[in-house]
């Protein structure tokens, strides 16, 4: 827009950005949630490994109790047919006694399903805190390791099997182990993510939180990764062709970012 100054002169042309559009609330709330993730995975990351390892233990636990108790009330009427306790060696031979105590185990009430849950994801996830810090990373053989551990306390702790619990652990955890490995190997063959995308996390959810979400494309043209957040400045963006207004936004989000501007 070109406007008239008061001494007849012309005026210097002012160009008015077009409004950004407003972020969309799911994808805000999911960047804002990634935040926090990735926070909390930070601040563990400082932390001892045995610190560590008793965090990661307590909520995965409790979330497994939380799944475990939902699964239990659905099968609520299937635990209710079952004998309350195991009948005696009397009445049934123990390959008998030990079919009733699996079903009880994996048909039982909101409780015991909450415990067995616990435990298992608990075990799993602490043992694989544990394992990535000595090893360094967290590949097929850590994810086995956890769940040998977290089959075999399972066992222990649900009864399942056989009188010789000590062989129902082993065993138990042997088949947690092999499943595990494979849901492994499968997900890393069809499920990883374009190598490349990995750089751009932290970007992709600047720009969500300010709407500018169709401007990724920007920083992926022009190589401007997550470790670059720091370092950018206006020419920069600019050279990829962002507005002025985005501009604005994006450099004011990097400077009020404490992570970011450390990063200097």
């Amino acid at each position: 827009m070109v406007g008239q100054g008061s001494g007849g002169g012309v005026g210097q042309s002012m160009v008015l950005a077009p409004p950004a559009s407003p972020p969309n609330p799911v994808a805000l709330a999911q960047a804002r949630i990634k935040e926090l993730e990735t926070g909390f995975r930070a601040w563990l990351a400082k932390q001892s490994m045995a610190v560590e390892a008793a965090v990661v233990t307590a909520t995965n636990a409790a979330q497994g109790a939380a799944i475990g108790g939902l699964l239990g009330t659905l099968t609520s009427d299937v635990s209710s047919a079952l004998p309350a306790s195991t009948p005696n060696a009397a009445g049934l031979n123990p390959e008998a006694i030990a079919s009733l105590k699996n079903a009880q185990a994996l048909a039982g009430g909101p409780l015991v399903q909450a415990r067995n849950f616990a435990v298992m994801a608990g075990a799993n996830a602490g043992i694989s805190s544990v394992m990535k810090r000595i090893r360094g990373v967290e590949d097929v053989q850590s994810s086995m390791v956890a769940a040998f551990g977290s089959g075999a306390l399972f066992s222990l702790v649900s009864g399942m099997g056989g009188p010789n619990q000590a062989a129902n652990a082993v065993t138990s955890g042997l088949f947690f182990a092999l499943f595990q490995g494979g849901l492994f190997m499968v997900g890393q063959k069809f499920s990883s993510p374009p190598a490349e995308e990995v750089y751009y996390s932290q970007t992709r959810g600047m720009l969500t939180c300010l709407g500018l979400q169709k401007y990724e494309k920007n920083f992926k043209k022009g190589l401007l990764t997550d470790s670059t957040l720091p370092l950018l400045t206006d020419s920069a963006l600019r050279d990829v062709n962002i507005p002025p207004g985005p501009r604005l936004l994006i450099l004011d989000h990097i400077h009020s970012d404490p992570e970011l501007t450390k990063g200097r």
